[in-house]
């Protein structure tokens, strides 16, 4: 293994390390789904960065699929928090935990 190849499995890993310290750590549900999703693109650019490395096109299949799953699992939960927002009735999400935007900040100093 050549100093490149560790360094960029390094750095790979360091991402990696710190998105699952973003899961864990949360505060809120959106944090947790930015750092899963943040984990899939780190894990979908080791596979491509073994792929490339050790030249076996057999890793692409699953790329794709890390990749879609990615999409997929960031759609589904964007849906999922939009429709709490609206059966909440206020609109703001401060009762789901989610973050206060910066105008609501405003508006209450």
């Amino acid at each position: 293994m050549t100093i490149v190849q560790f360094a960029l499995y390094a750095m790979i890993g360091g991402g990696a390390l710190l998105a699952l310290v973003r899961l864990a750590r949360g505060p809120s549900l959106l944090d947790r789904v930015v750092a899963t999703d943040t984990l899939l693109v780190i894990i979908a650019a080791g596979l491509a960065v073994h792929a490339a490395l050790a030249q076996d096109p057999t890793v692409v299949p699953v790329l794709v699929v890390v990749a879609l799953l990615a999409f997929v699992g960031s759609v589904s939960v964007a849906r999922y928090v939009g429709g709490m927002l609206l059966r909440s009735g206020t609109g703001d999400g401060r009762d789901l935990g989610l973050p206060v935007a910066a105008e609501d900040r405003e508006a209450s100093s």
